[in-house]
């Protein structure tokens, strides 16, 4: 995807964007020097900024105690705000509940991704060789692959089971959130076998790197929740009434395309994780009344809805773009590399069975107890 001259991001609607053959034209990489809260630490902390915006987004009525609009937001930091005293009190407005959640799954991410090392160990030479498995016959190495993509995907099903035999289920915001993780699991199963030069190998005429794909993929998730925040906080109806534009404030905060996609490919790898977690932590819980709030979007007057359903095809969107940029590098994947791909996507979709839910402890206990397991298997046959 080549860069244009729009200033922003097209997860935003500002003047100046054009249609694309795809969906929006996008901007440059948005550059800039730190502000003083970025610059203590990169990410996550300025992410936590949106929570000020939606501190009473995720309660209840019943909760804030009177019924109503929330009160007013916080005002922009200035730079002469502190930034610890800033950002952990933002913090402490997140929604406790999805948060204890997150922390659940980030246990059990760690099995599945011990899984996926030990897999990625295997070279396609090996895939044919003899597997014992149960230790009653045997069956070629390859299966092992689909034995643990088998196991995610029974955790999926036995996840949704469990909230459903719950009772709680979730609100509308976070069924609409949830398949962002699949979309997002997806892309680091295509992310997660691929050389550090690749990269920042240039694909030619003016599209983008690797590198610089995954800055806008995660300045524009980290967009997407701060200003999803700060339109609900506007409580105004779906019309063509809707503003044009919002404060600029709301981007000052967030970390540069640049920024963003700083470090080491598994740094970076990180951040899209942290920033899917931690925008569903703060916007999962908000009551299905502010869902019809409006909002815009590439101009279209819409509602926060669909601004929360959006964030999957963005993913899936810049997946495609990198799929692209790998064909014009001639990077070919393995089977190896394949196969991991699909492990990942079905781990996602596995998850976004719980995803965003506040901490059901049956559900989640279903999903850590197949990521063990998917552990112990790649581990028996990494050893051969």
């Amino acid at each position: 995807m080549k860069a244009s001259g729009d200033r922003k991001i097209a997860a935003f609607f500002l003047p100046g964007f054009s249609a694309r053959a795809v969906t929006v034209r996008y901007g440059r990489m948005r550059s800039r020097a730190p502000s003083p809260w970025q610059t203590a630490r990169a990410t996550p902390i300025a992410t936590l900024a949106i929570a000020g915006l939606v501190a009473t987004a995720c309660q209840t009525d019943a909760e804030r105690g009177t019924a109503g609009p929330a009160p007013p937001s916080p005002p922009a930091p200035t730079s002469g705000t502190p930034a610890a005293t800033y950002l952990e009190s933002l913090d402490g407005m997140a929604a406790g509940d999805t948060a204890r959640q997150q922390a659940t799954l980030l246990a059990a991410r760690s099995d599945v991704m011990a899984a996926v090392r030990d897999l990625s160990s295997i070279k396609d030479s090996d895939l044919e060789k003899e597997w014992a498995w149960k230790g009653d016959s045997e069956i070629e190495l390859r299966y092992a692959f689909y034995n643990v993509l088998e196991t995610f995907e029974r955790a999926g099903i036995d996840a949704a089971k469990a909230l459903r035999i719950d009772g709680t289920g979730r609100g509308r915001a976070a069924e609409l959130i949830a398949p962002a993780t699949a979309a997002k699991w997806d892309l680091q199963g295509l992310l997660v076998q691929l050389p550090d030069a690749a990269w920042d190998a240039k694909p030619g005429g003016e599209e983008w790197t690797i590198r610089e794909t995954m800055g806008h993929i995660i300045a524009a998730q980290r967009g997407y929740a701060a200003v999803t925040a700060w339109w609900q906080s506007q409580a105004l109806p779906a019309d063509s009434d809707l503003p044009k534009a919002r404060p600029d404030h709301i981007y000052d905060v967030l970390p540069s395309d640049e920024e963003e996609a700083s470090g080491t490919p598994a740094e970076v790898r990180a951040r899209l994780d942290e920033v899917l977690d931690q925008s569903t932590e703060r916007l999962a819980g908000m009551p299905a009344d502010r869902l019809a709030f409006g909002t815009r979007w590439v101009g279209f007057a819409l509602d926060i809805g669909f601004r929360l359903g959006r964030w999957s095809s963005h993913y899936r969107e810049h997946t495609v773009q990198i799929e692209k940029t790998l064909v014009m590098l001639n990077h070919t994947p393995t089977e190896v590399d394949r196969l991991i791909r699909q492990i990942l996507a079905e781990w996602g979709r596995a998850e976004a069975a719980v995803y965003g839910s506040a901490d059901r402890a049956e559900a989640v206990a279903v999903l850590a107890a197949a990521a063990a397991q998917a552990r112990a298997t790649a581990a028996e046959v990494a050893q051969g």
